[in-house]
């Protein structure tokens, strides 16, 4: 490695403040240049950028743009530049716009003219679209493992609660009996879903934009398959000017967080609303409630209420994403630096809302007896008994009508439609019987209902056995 430089050459060495070069006499105004930093959010691509400049140093000495011992000392002082930033000995610059900059600066002060030839045949405008890239992947690995973790959260308790008996709703109005883990399964088809997202957002991600320069690649013999297959691409961008000026990558990935957390925010209101004495089927952990500053008594669920509210965030993110984009002409635009808040934001709420959700799941205390309380409501069997008289021969149309007839009659005699006076069902309906109304038991209801897809509790059983198999090839004890 090169001999420690002294402060004169420190100063000589370092690249103008911003990239600027010699092109401009002076410094840029500063307030100008505190709009123009991006330090402040970009540093999070610290490692990123390493990674992509060590692995763009192995290259250019591979083709001989550089030497084998440049190669080494570009690769080692980066892992000390990068040590010294994470560690906190050395304070980013805001004056050197990025962190690639403050990278570049720093690996010039360590070890001289070997750091400045790394940004041979690159741009920052190919380096920050692969470190975004870099980043993209990296953090999508992460949410798709955390989503695996909810995944088995909820895979446990259904199997807890196949055959506990719940009112499913439409419109918030009690429809049919259901099973709670029929309905805790549901969310978890929605989180793999949204796993399939992520990772096929990934795969769109995973190429190496790196060679592209600022717009119209280089004249220096590059091999840019190497770089990519170095940083764990599936193959380099194919066109110079997509490749620095896509950011489809952000705003799929931000998408596929808004939508999770639009699903999320639903578990989060059935919670909300379940947990209301009105309702009475759950309890939250008391990890997972808060107390008021007034009312001794008071078990808030802020935890689900903020599960409720994070997607307006996430939405925004996506808002933002596409605005910025919208109507820029190729190639490069500084308007791009505003691409990557918003989705550095809808990653870190993601994890924020999936680190807490297993231990939210695990922690509920469900009200068994409420729930089959609640769904013990004869009403519920009306479609059943519909069903019911179909497999008597009735036509479907028919039988819906003669139940809607016995509701009614049960109304104004205000009894359920289980305690309608035998002597009245032949004035409803000659297809009506003392025997058709067995079928309005809840438990009977739902086990008939057996079909795959069904809430039955043998369905449920063997769904959740699907999930906890497929969990276990993914290395999860479920």
């Amino acid at each position: 490695m090169s001999p420690p430089m002294s402060e004169q050459d420190k100063t000589k060495a370092a690249p103008k403040a911003g990239g600027r070069g010699a092109r401009f006499g002076g410094a840029m105004d500063e307030a100008a240049a505190a709009l123009n930093s991006s330090v402040e959010f970009d540093k999070r691509l610290l490692r990123d950028d390493v990674r992509g400049s060590q692995a763009h140093a192995r290259m250019l000495a591979a083709v001989r743009l550089i030497s084998e011992d440049d190669a080494k000392q570009i690769v080692a002082g980066l892992d000390q530049v990068a040590g010294e930033f994470e560690r906190g000995e050395r304070k980013m610059d805001p004056a050197l716009e990025d962190v690639h900059m403050n990278v570049e600066s720093r690996l010039i002060e360590l070890i001289g003219d070997p750091g400045r030839r790394l940004h041979t045949a690159r741009s920052r405008n190919d380096q920050v679209a692969t470190d975004m890239r870099l980043y993209a992947l990296s953090q999508a690995t992460v949410i798709v493992a955390a989503l695996d973790k909810a995944r088995v959260a909820l895979c446990r308790r259904a199997r807890e609660h196949t055959a506990t008996l719940l009112p499913g709703y439409t419109h918030l109005q009690r429809a049919q009996a259901v099973t709670l883990g029929h309905h805790l399964l549901a969310y978890a088809e929605m989180l793999g879903r949204d796993r399939g997202r992520f990772l096929d957002a990934a795969r769109r991600a995973a190429e190496c934009p790196l060679g592209s320069g600022a717009l119209a690649a280089t004249s220096l013999p590059i091999d840019r398959e190497k770089t990519s297959a170095d940083l764990g691409f599936t193959a380099p961008t194919r066109n110079s000017l997509d490749a620095v000026s896509d950011r489809d990558f952000c705003a799929e990935l931000a998408f596929a967080c808004a939508l999770l957390g639009v699903h999320l925010s639903r578990l989060g209101e059935e919670l909300v609303l379940w947990s209301t004495t009105e309702f009475g089927f759950v309890r939250l952990g008391e990890g997972h409630c808060s107390g008021s500053s007034l009312m001794p008594q008071k078990r808030n669920p802020d935890i689900a209420e903020l599960m409720r509210a994070k997607p307006g965030r996430l939405i925004g993110d996506v808002v933002a994403l596409l605005t910025v984009s919208k109507g820029l002409a190729l190639a490069y635009n500084k308007d791009l630096q505003e691409s990557q808040e918003p989705f550095y934001d809808a990653i870190e709420t993601t994890h924020l809302v999936l680190d807490v959700l297993p231990r939210l799941v695990a922690g509920l205390e469900f009200n068994p007896e409420r729930m089959k309380e609640a769904a013990g409501d004869p009403a519920l069997g009306a479609t059943d008994l519909a069903e019911h008289l179909v497999r008597d021969g009735v036509p479907f149309r028919k039988a819906h009508e003669i139940v809607g007839k016995l509701v009614r009659h049960a109304e104004q005699l205000g009894v359920s439609l289980r305690d309608v006076p035998e002597h009245d069902l032949p004035q409803i309906a000659p297809e009506l019987h003392e025997a058709a109304l067995q079928v309005l038991s809840a438990s009977r209801a739902v086990a008939g209902r057996a079909v795959f897809g069904g809430p039955a509790p043998a369905q449920v059983m063997r769904e959740a056995q699907r999930l906890a198999s497929e969990l276990k090839g993914l290395g999860y004890e479920v």
